[in-house]
Protein backbone atom coordinates (compact mmCIF):
# COMPACT_ATOMS: atom_id res chain seq x y z
CA UNK A 1 0.00 0.00 0.00
CA UNK A 2 1.11 3.60 -1.22
CA UNK A 3 0.88 5.91 1.62
CA UNK A 4 0.51 9.95 0.88
CA UNK A 5 2.20 12.30 2.70
CA UNK A 6 0.21 15.41 2.73
CA UNK A 7 2.03 18.69 4.01
CA UNK A 8 0.87 19.85 7.86
CA UNK A 9 -1.88 22.27 8.17
CA UNK A 10 -0.98 25.41 9.58
CA UNK A 11 -3.21 27.08 12.02
CA UNK A 12 -5.53 29.73 10.74
CA UNK A 13 -4.42 32.95 11.87
CA UNK A 14 -6.79 34.62 14.46
CA UNK A 15 -5.06 37.67 15.60
CA UNK A 16 -7.18 40.75 15.06
CA UNK A 17 -4.42 43.60 14.05
CA UNK A 18 -2.68 40.81 11.43
CA UNK A 19 -5.90 39.95 9.76
CA UNK A 20 -6.95 43.58 9.57
CA UNK A 21 -3.32 44.52 8.12
CA UNK A 22 -3.81 41.45 5.57
CA UNK A 23 -6.70 41.96 4.09
CA UNK A 24 -7.36 42.98 0.79
CA UNK A 25 -8.81 46.13 -0.26
CA UNK A 26 -9.87 45.82 -4.13
CA UNK A 27 -10.61 42.56 -6.20
CA UNK A 28 -10.50 41.60 -9.72
CA UNK A 29 -13.02 39.85 -12.16
CA UNK A 30 -12.47 38.92 -14.90
CA UNK A 31 -15.25 37.50 -17.46
CA UNK A 32 -13.44 35.05 -20.09
CA UNK A 33 -15.13 34.16 -23.39
CA UNK A 34 -14.12 31.88 -26.73
CA UNK A 35 -13.35 34.67 -29.42
CA UNK A 36 -14.10 31.75 -31.84
CA UNK A 37 -17.61 32.25 -30.97
CA UNK A 38 -19.72 35.37 -31.71
CA UNK A 39 -22.54 34.17 -28.92
CA UNK A 40 -20.52 34.03 -26.54
CA UNK A 41 -18.43 37.42 -26.78
CA UNK A 42 -21.89 39.48 -27.56
CA UNK A 43 -22.77 38.09 -23.95
CA UNK A 44 -19.65 39.24 -22.50
CA UNK A 45 -20.10 42.08 -23.74
CA UNK A 46 -24.23 42.78 -22.78
CA UNK A 47 -22.86 41.69 -19.34
CA UNK A 48 -19.96 44.48 -19.24
CA UNK A 49 -22.38 46.92 -20.44
CA UNK A 50 -24.88 46.27 -17.75
CA UNK A 51 -22.18 46.32 -14.78
CA UNK A 52 -21.34 50.09 -16.32
CA UNK A 53 -25.36 50.67 -16.80
CA UNK A 54 -26.16 49.55 -13.08
CA UNK A 55 -22.91 51.35 -11.72
CA UNK A 56 -23.83 54.52 -13.23
CA UNK A 57 -26.93 53.98 -11.21
CA UNK A 58 -25.61 53.37 -8.03
CA UNK A 59 -26.35 49.87 -7.69
CA UNK A 60 -22.31 49.32 -6.91
CA UNK A 61 -18.79 50.43 -7.54
CA UNK A 62 -17.18 48.42 -10.56
CA UNK A 63 -14.97 50.20 -12.96
CA UNK A 64 -14.27 47.65 -16.31
CA UNK A 65 -10.99 48.47 -17.87
CA UNK A 66 -12.01 49.99 -20.82
CA UNK A 67 -9.83 47.52 -22.91
CA UNK A 68 -11.59 44.37 -23.95
CA UNK A 69 -8.61 41.85 -24.77
CA UNK A 70 -9.33 40.52 -28.03
CA UNK A 71 -6.67 38.18 -27.72
CA UNK A 72 -4.90 36.44 -25.13
CA UNK A 73 -2.85 38.71 -22.74
CA UNK A 74 -0.52 38.21 -19.97
CA UNK A 75 -1.71 35.52 -17.88
CA UNK A 76 -5.51 34.98 -19.61
CA UNK A 77 -5.77 32.61 -22.28
CA UNK A 78 -8.64 33.87 -23.98
CA UNK A 79 -11.15 36.64 -24.90
CA UNK A 80 -11.67 38.25 -21.38
CA UNK A 81 -11.70 41.74 -19.27
CA UNK A 82 -10.95 43.00 -16.38
CA UNK A 83 -13.12 44.81 -13.66
CA UNK A 84 -12.12 46.39 -10.53
CA UNK A 85 -14.05 46.63 -7.98
CA UNK A 86 -13.46 48.07 -4.22
CA UNK A 87 -14.03 45.87 -1.02
CA UNK A 88 -16.78 47.95 0.05
CA UNK A 89 -18.75 46.56 -2.98
CA UNK A 90 -17.25 43.07 -3.59
CA UNK A 91 -20.20 40.98 -2.25
CA UNK A 92 -23.16 42.79 -4.39
CA UNK A 93 -21.05 42.68 -7.66
CA UNK A 94 -20.10 39.53 -7.13
CA UNK A 95 -23.34 38.30 -6.72
CA UNK A 96 -24.34 39.95 -9.77
CA UNK A 97 -22.40 38.56 -11.62
CA UNK A 98 -22.76 34.78 -10.15
CA UNK A 99 -26.35 35.22 -10.90
CA UNK A 100 -26.01 36.89 -14.87
CA UNK A 101 -22.92 35.77 -15.93
CA UNK A 102 -24.83 32.54 -18.15
CA UNK A 103 -22.11 30.36 -19.02
CA UNK A 104 -19.26 32.58 -18.87
CA UNK A 105 -16.40 31.83 -16.16
CA UNK A 106 -15.04 34.44 -14.47
CA UNK A 107 -11.87 34.42 -12.08
CA UNK A 108 -12.22 36.64 -9.14
CA UNK A 109 -8.96 37.43 -7.23
CA UNK A 110 -7.52 39.83 -4.85
CA UNK A 111 -5.39 42.32 -5.37
CA UNK A 112 -2.22 42.82 -3.57
CA UNK A 113 1.67 43.12 -4.13
CA UNK A 114 1.81 39.32 -4.73
CA UNK A 115 -0.23 39.13 -8.35
CA UNK A 116 1.30 35.41 -8.54
CA UNK A 117 -0.23 34.42 -5.60
CA UNK A 118 -3.20 36.01 -6.36
CA UNK A 119 -3.46 34.83 -9.96
CA UNK A 120 -2.79 30.98 -8.21
CA UNK A 121 -3.73 30.57 -4.80
CA UNK A 122 -5.87 33.08 -3.76
CA UNK A 123 -8.45 33.06 -6.90
CA UNK A 124 -11.42 31.24 -7.12
CA UNK A 125 -13.60 30.87 -10.22
CA UNK A 126 -17.52 30.85 -11.30
CA UNK A 127 -18.15 28.61 -13.85
CA UNK A 128 -15.33 26.46 -15.63
CA UNK A 129 -12.27 27.20 -14.30
CA UNK A 130 -9.49 28.29 -17.32
CA UNK A 131 -5.66 27.52 -17.15
CA UNK A 132 -3.65 30.86 -16.59
CA UNK A 133 -0.42 31.23 -17.33
CA UNK A 134 1.43 32.39 -14.26
CA UNK A 135 5.17 32.94 -15.06
CA UNK A 136 4.95 36.19 -16.55
CA UNK A 137 3.31 37.56 -13.27
CA UNK A 138 5.81 39.38 -10.78
CA UNK A 139 5.81 37.69 -7.17
CA UNK A 140 6.27 40.37 -5.26
CA UNK A 141 5.79 44.61 -5.45
CA UNK A 142 4.01 47.07 -4.92
CA UNK A 143 -0.31 46.72 -4.71
CA UNK A 144 -1.25 48.83 -8.08
CA UNK A 145 -3.20 51.72 -7.46
CA UNK A 146 -6.23 51.58 -9.46
CA UNK A 147 -8.64 54.91 -9.73
CA UNK A 148 -7.44 56.66 -6.21
CA UNK A 149 -9.83 59.68 -7.63
CA UNK A 150 -12.49 57.69 -6.23
CA UNK A 151 -11.12 57.52 -2.72
CA UNK A 152 -12.07 53.58 -2.31
CA UNK A 153 -10.20 50.14 -2.15
CA UNK A 154 -6.56 50.80 -1.21
CA UNK A 155 -6.76 54.57 -1.43
CA UNK A 156 -9.19 54.70 1.28
CA UNK A 157 -8.47 57.24 3.94
CA UNK A 158 -7.34 56.26 7.09
CA UNK A 159 -9.98 58.36 9.05
CA UNK A 160 -12.71 56.05 7.12
CA UNK A 161 -10.90 53.35 8.52
CA UNK A 162 -12.49 51.28 11.51
CA UNK A 163 -10.12 51.62 14.34
CA UNK A 164 -9.21 47.95 16.27
CA UNK A 165 -10.94 49.13 19.39
CA UNK A 166 -14.19 49.99 16.96
CA UNK A 167 -13.77 46.36 15.53
CA UNK A 168 -13.74 44.65 18.69
CA UNK A 169 -16.75 46.62 19.92
CA UNK A 170 -18.95 45.59 16.98
CA UNK A 171 -17.24 41.94 17.66
CA UNK A 172 -18.86 42.25 21.27
CA UNK A 173 -21.99 43.46 20.56
CA UNK A 174 -22.65 40.43 17.96
CA UNK A 175 -21.43 37.50 20.45
CA UNK A 176 -24.15 39.47 22.97
CA UNK A 177 -26.77 39.66 20.62
CA UNK A 178 -26.14 35.68 19.38
CA UNK A 179 -25.32 34.08 23.02
CA UNK A 180 -28.72 32.85 23.42
CA UNK A 181 -29.03 31.87 19.66
CA UNK A 182 -28.96 28.30 19.96
CA UNK A 183 -28.30 27.83 16.17
CA UNK A 184 -24.76 30.21 16.04
CA UNK A 185 -21.56 28.86 17.50
CA UNK A 186 -20.57 31.03 20.09
CA UNK A 187 -16.52 32.25 19.81
CA UNK A 188 -14.09 30.05 21.89
CA UNK A 189 -13.05 31.74 25.41
CA UNK A 190 -9.14 32.17 24.93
Amino acid sequence: MTMVNRPAVADPQDDLKTVVDARTREWHFHIYFLLQSPTETAAALALRDAVLRLRRDGAFVAVPLFRVNEYPIGPHPAGSYEIWVPDSSFSDVFFYLASNRGSLSVLVHPLTASQRRDHESRQAWMGTPWPIYLDGLPRDGDVPLQYPELGLGWSTSPEQELSLEERRRRGALVEALLADDPEAAPAPQH
